[in-house]
């Protein structure tokens, strides 16, 4: 019962961080409600305003949709839209999963790598390999390098110092 008791003091006090969280960015603290909110302070997303939006999540400054996920392990998959998907996939993840248990571990809030994905390119490749779209799509490893926009500079999306910034506060030891 000393369990019992330990966890429901946790969620107690897991749930007034939670509602914490929700008061700052107006949505219930979740993965990805809270992905979405940090895509738009750090990239200047512009929301959707209704979260139910299907496979869109916001835009881009220059007009361009953009589907956001926020991984906390990246485990190399992507939950895609198989049907009129959006121009990007702004994927943040934490570190790098082992392909082993998660038994015993845990997943920490963490941004440690952030990729943009074009969206057609991205279909286009797992469609010419015979791979499924939807929900965890299998993404090669080669895709994943081309997309990373951090922690590794790039030219096709360049980050300004106050992003770095603020994408250090949500890294590995945040």
């Amino acid at each position: 019962m000393d369990a019992v008791a330990r966890v429901a003091e946790l969620i107690r006090q897991r749930n007034l961080i939670d509602a914490e969280l929700a008061a700052c960015i107006g949505r219930p603290a979740l993965v990805g409600h809270l992905g979405e909110w940090i895509a738009s302070q750090v990239f200047g997303v512009e929301l959707e305003h209704h979260a139910t939006a299907k496979g869109i999540d916001g835009r881009f400054a220059d007009g361009r949709t953009v589907n956001v996920k926020w991984y906390l392990e990246r485990e190399g998959l992507i939950d895609l839209c198989p049907v009129d998907g959006p121009d990007l996939y702004l994927v943040m993840t934490g570190p790098k999963a082992p392909p082993v248990s998660s038994r015993g571990s845990t997943r920490p809030m963490t941004v440690n790598a952030v990729y943009l994905f074009d969206g057609a390119t991205l279909v286009s490749d797992l469609l010419s390999r015979g791979r499924k779209i939807g929900v965890a799509s299998s993404v090669r490893t080669a895709l994943w390098d081309e997309a990373e926009i951090y922690p590794c500079r790039s030219n096709r999306f360049v980050l300004t110092s106050e992003q770095l910034e603020w994408l250090a506060l949500l890294g590995h030891g945040a």
